[in-house]
């Protein structure tokens, strides 16, 4: 079993990525900084909008970046609300790219 890092020092170091990058990102929800899940949007400048969230593949043993809802970017403004009501501990960052980069592969 690997050792986790706390939320909130993720998220950090994850906003700072993107900030080198000169890709905006902003804390949406602020979660549980210890344990707390983060889900990321990915807002492509369109309309259009992508949520992750992170899960366990059995299979390979490692934690993988799912899409959790895509499509218009108020139907996935909608769904991550309601994740926020299930999970008041939820993190939530929007990054903003048009050319759909989220850099969320480079952060494992």
């Amino acid at each position: 079993m690997t050792a986790r890092l706390a939320s909130g020092i993720w998220v950090s170091a994850y906003l700072r990525r993107l900030q080198a990058l000169g890709i905006p990102a902003y804390v949406i929800a602020r979660g549980d900084d210890t344990a707390g899940a983060v889900l990321v949007k990915l807002a492509l400048m369109n309309g259009t909008a992508r949520a992750y969230t992170r899960s366990f593949d059995l299979e390979s043993n490692t934690r993988i970046w799912q899409v959790l809802v895509e499509g218009p970017e108020s139907e996935v403004d909608a769904a991550i609300a309601r994740q926020r009501g299930f999970d008041p501990d939820l993190w939530v960052i929007e990054v903003e790219d048009a050319r759909g980069r989220d850099m969320l592969a480079e952060m494992d």
